[in-house]
């Protein structure tokens, strides 16, 4: 990847049954009211359980885990475990980002994995997401791999907290590193803000780190 110093990229989810079963005796009022009264105690547990299990519950990789709340990009992000954020290092970050996080790779590789976030320099419109998304994450790839081929892999629309955005995913060759990975998500955090969550795979070998990449994603919520 390329020194802090150099020129600041473009950032812009049977059984039978009887032939005639017989007719059922009307319901009572009294009886009525009660079972509607069990299906509404019910609906509204169902209602509390989809919450919790949207959040991930107990068995969300991300519960209980520390997070990075950037204000500039108006995005907050979980750190899943072996991965590490120091907020004294956002402050010598280049302009185009905010806040940062990253983990080395557990593969039999140097690669690694990093995420980045920050407001993108103009607010885009719902509309043009998904050129702005794959124009930015072309930038980023010649920033962090200069000269090296670059091929769109997927571009998706998607959702972050609610939120209209915009996945595009770069598989980029990199020298006899192997193939490295690019994922640049773009949100409309509001009417005036366009912010991003960039994930980077130097080696995309190591599958669980597109893997965190793919959760932070679907976790982060605007701040």
């Amino acid at each position: 990847m390329k020194a802090e110093g150099m020129t600041s990229p473009s950032p812009i989810a049977p059984l039978p049954y009887p032939a005639q079963p017989p007719r059922p005796a009307p319901p009572r009022p009294r009886r009525r009211l009660l079972v509607g009264a069990v299906a509404l105690i019910l609906v509204a547990v169902c209602a509390v359980a989809a919450a919790w299990w949207s959040k991930g519950g107990e068995s969300d990789p991300l519960a209980g885990r520390p997070r990075v709340t950037d204000t500039r990009a108006g995005l907050s992000y979980a750190v899943p475990e072996g991965w590490k954020h120091d907020a004294a290092k956002d402050k010598d970050l280049i302009d185009a980002f905010s806040s940062t996080m990253s983990r080395a790779s557990g593969a039999a590789s140097s690669g690694g994995g990093t995420v980045l976030a920050g407001r993108a320099g103009q607010t885009v419109p719902r509309a043009d997401l998904r050129r702005a998304a794959e124009s930015a994450a072309r930038s980023n790839a010649e920033f962090f791999f200069p000269d090296r081929p670059a091929t769109l892999e997927d571009s998706h629309a998607t959702e972050v907290d609610g939120r209209p955005a915009h996945t595009a995913v770069l598989r980029i060759r990199n020298g006899d590193d192997g193939t490295a990975r690019l994922e640049m998500t773009l949100v409309t955090v509001d009417g005036t803000r366009t912010a991003f969550l960039l994930g980077v795979t130097t080696d995309e070998a190591d599958t669980q780190i597109t893997a965190d990449i793919h959760v932070v994603v679907a976790d982060a919520t605007v701040a």
